[in-house]
């Protein structure tokens, strides 16, 4: 299968020396680091405006273009702030719905408010908002919410006008790539910029590169779990990785990922022991019964973040004890996985780490 320009970039990004396709566009990275930097100094001198919120805010971004495991940061530290007696809320700006403004998210409508925020909705069982401004969003969901007392943005890191009290940058096992910004690198902003964060979590290895950058920093170790998989017609149907090939009855194993680095998906199948054949798309990628055809003679695995998007292509009503979603659909299975963040032997939890920025904050 011939590969489109957008799966293409993220290989390029990610090789250490920049691809000989994207040097022709040096001057464009070096005019995008410019802009970067002088829309940073405005706010920074105050020459544009942030707000800051009655509440304290929790920032989980990254520097880099595309996912990198911010969602599975904010789950884990929405539950984390629950346990703790906070009362969170998150803000997202809903990258890939097609709803216009500010919105509360749906846990059913990932087409109209994004597949992130609807994913939130369901995992968290927090009030979740999107917009393109996240003030406003934010604004919005304290005014429906009175109870919520601390926000955390999944992503926005770049979003200057939202004042935030803590920042945690998230990295995959990709790090930085070639370490230049856009177009040429995956980089959105220098990675001098991880001077100002509060905390870097590592979803994977640390690459060296970014590892460098990040040096001094409280650094955390992110770990993804999960082995139960969930029928996408029927969430009700669990099935054990082991117990797969008995259920498929001979039936290949197919799996798709729309996700910021779909490898590491593909990576946690096989942890699991399974066999099949992968297939990647675009982050946020919106699938049609076509993209699936691939799998229709057998069983496709895939994310939950796919699953809240393939979702809506299932009939009104989806036949619960075959799990088949429709003759056009392929059975689906969706593996749900949660988040371990842990830090250094002796070294504070980042949980702590938060608490103690909100016990500093200055007044609004």
């Amino acid at each position: 299968m011939a590969l489109s320009l957008v799966q293409r970039l993220p290989r390029w990004w990610y090789q250490r020396q920049p691809a000989p396709a994207l040097l022709p566009f040096l001057p464009v990275t070096w005019l995008f680091q410019r802009l970067v930097a002088r829309r940073r100094a405005q706010f920074l001198a105050g020459r544009r405006v942030s707000v800051r919120l009655p509440v304290p805010v929790v920032v989980v971004g990254n520097l880099t273009v595309g996912g990198s495991g911010k969602t599975p940061v904010t789950l884990w530290l929405v539950e984390q702030l629950r346990q703790a007696g906070w009362h969170p809320g998150v803000v997202s700006r809903g990258y890939g719905g097609r709803a216009a403004g500010v919105r509360a998210a749906s846990a059913d409508d990932a087409t109209a408010t994004g597949d992130e925020p609807a994913l939130l909705v369901r995992r968290s069982g927090v009030p979740v908002f999107v917009g393109q401004d996240r003030v406003a969003a934010a604004q919005a969901l304290l005014a429906a919410n009175p109870e919520c007392d601390v926000l955390v943005a999944d992503d926005g890191m770049q979003h200057y006008r939202l004042r935030r009290d803590v920042e945690i940058a998230v990295f995959d096992s990709r790090g930085a790539g070639n370490g230049r910004m856009l177009p040429v690198g995956p980089l959105r902003e220098p990675l001098s910029r991880l001077n100002e964060c509060t905390a870097v979590v590592w979803n994977g290895a640390p690459e060296p590169l970014a590892a460098r950058a990040a040096c001094g920093l409280p650094q955390f170790a992110m770990t993804l779990t999960g082995s139960t998989f969930r029928a996408l017609a029927d969430p009700a149907r669990h099935c054990a990785a082991a117990d797969l090939a008995a259920l498929c009855g001979g039936r290949p194993l197919y799996a798709l990922a729309g996700i910021g680095d779909p490898q590491r998906f593909f990576r946690h199948l096989e942890v699991l022991g399974l066999v099949f054949a992968p297939r990647a798309f675009p982050d946020h990628h919106l699938y049609s019964p076509a993209d699936l055809a691939f799998a229709r003679d057998g069983v496709l695995l895939m994310t939950e973040k796919d699953a809240v998007k393939c979702a809506a292509l299932l009939p009104a009503a989806a036949p619960a004890v075959t799990g088949h979603a429709s003759s056009a659909l392929p059975e689906s299975w969706v593996l749900p996985v949660d988040a371990d963040i842990t830090s250094a032997p002796g070294a504070p939890g980042l949980l702590d780490l938060i608490l103690e920025k909100f016990n500093g904050r200055p007044p609004a």
